[in-house]
């Protein structure tokens, strides 16, 4: 009786491999994700970061943000980098667009960039014009092959190619076709 059994559950096995072939079933697989998809997103992002001591080192906030899992990159709409410093006003940083890089130090800025920094004691006020500009977050560098405008009123510097520390001591260098624009008291 127990032989009976077995023969039925393997005809009825039999049968059922026999039917998943005839419709095609098993060919049917699990999608993957496309290669450059999405794993999370936030609108109204906010990144404080700070220092040894407590104190507010830097923030970056944008418009939208987009993680990407393949390769680990964050893309921002409408970055906005504040960059702060011992009792000085801090640097400002904003572009239209940005991608910040899986280890999370190296931050390309994209289209039109505006780097400014407020008036301070001792400190002139300074605005640059700019664009496509690549950042170093952890040693406060940023560069560009692109034109550059350096603003610090009433002078005025324009030049293709810059390379900048924004960190005591500040270093600002523009690299080709430099021409300026200076009122002498």
């Amino acid at each position: 009786m127990n032989f009976k059994h077995y023969l039925y559950l393997a005809l009825l096995a039999l049968l059922s491999w026999w039917l998943v072939k005839l419709t095609g079933l098993d060919s049917i697989t699990r999608s993957n994700a496309p290669l450059h998809s999405a794993d999370y997103f936030s609108t109204g992002y906010s990144k404080w970061e700070m220092d040894d001591r407590g104190q507010l080192k830097s923030q970056l906030l944008a418009d939208q943000m987009i993680h990407y899992s393949d390769d680990q990159t964050t893309h921002m709409i409408k970055p906005l980098m504040y960059s702060y410093n011992e009792k000085n006003p801090p640097w400002v940083i904003k572009s239209e667009t940005g991608i910040l890089s899986a280890d999370g130090n190296n931050l390309l800025l994209n289209g039109k960039v505006i780097i400014d920094r407020a008036k301070g004691p001792g400190t002139k006020p300074l605005t640059i014009n700019t664009s496509n500009l690549k950042v170093k977050l952890a040693t406060r560098y940023a560069e560009t092959k692109e034109w550059a405008e350096l603003i610090s009123p009433p002078n005025r510097t324009t030049g293709t190619g810059m390379k900048m520390v924004y960190t005591q001591p500040i270093r600002l260098d523009l690299l080709a076709h430099v021409k300026g624009k200076y009122e002498t008291k």
